[in-house]
């Protein structure tokens, strides 16, 4: 008897490859934020987190995705408050970053700057405050079995495969993705599905497995 092998790329790719009148349809393009990476750092003195967004402007969860731009989102929380922190992060062309901004729905000092690149692996940042600085490496979250944020779409589009089409009319897609790398106890994924009356579809993902942790349905 002949065994049928299915190449592992082919089943990485297939949630992806749902199709409209027997066609593949590319659902990335629809993808209006996709939070691809988070980057932490601790010390003694305090917690750093630096995430990789990819965010649609003007952003606005009407069912419609627009252009995107990459921008790098940083989270400083310090064990002893001081009046202000600056951080700085390298780039492969040199070192971005400036003054942060105290938020106090988070309590933690934030600052953001849009970039060319995100990086890989780790980041090399340095913190200053008063006379003080920092430089700590911060390392991405991801592992090996961690899903890629194409991945985890798929893995939401499979389970929600009767809505999808459901928002698809003459071969198109008629809504947008928010896709987000999480991190708590572990590693999860946030999967956004919005059509343009506003009702979002989330779906929390293990991160491994694309299992569906937990749904809900809400109106924006």
């Amino acid at each position: 008897m002949k065994k049928h092998i299915i190449p592992l790329f082919l089943l990485l790719i297939f949630p992806l490859a749902l199709t409209a009148c027997g066609k593949s349809y590319d659902y990335t393009a629809h993808i209006s934020e996709l939070r691809s990476d988070i980057f932490m750092a601790q010390t003694e003195e305090f917690s750093l987190t630096l995430t990789c967004v990819s965010r649609e402007y003007p952003y606005a969860a009407d069912g419609v995705a627009c252009p995107r731009s990459d921008v790098v989102e940083i989270s400083l929380i310090p064990a002893v408050k001081e009046e202000s922190y600056s951080v700085y992060f390298k780039t492969a062309t040199g070192e971005q970053g400036g003054e942060t901004a105290f938020r106090n729905t988070f309590g933690d000092f934030f600052f953001s700057e849009s970039v060319t690149e995100f990086p890989e692996g780790s980041v090399s940042l340095r913190v200053t405050w008063g006379n003080e600085t920092r430089e700590v490496t911060a390392t991405s979250v991801k592992n090996e079995k961690t899903a890629s944020c194409d991945q985890a779409l798929g893995f939401a589009i499979e389970a929600e495969k009767e809505r999808v089409e459901r928002m698809t009319a003459g071969g198109v897609f008629l809504g947008e993705f928010h896709v987000r790398l999480l991190r708590r106890d572990k590693n999860y994924y946030y999967v956004g599905i919005i059509d343009k009356e506003g009702e979002t579809l989330s779906l929390l993902l293990d991160s491994e497995t694309g299992e569906v942790l937990a749904r809900r349905d809400t109106r924006v």
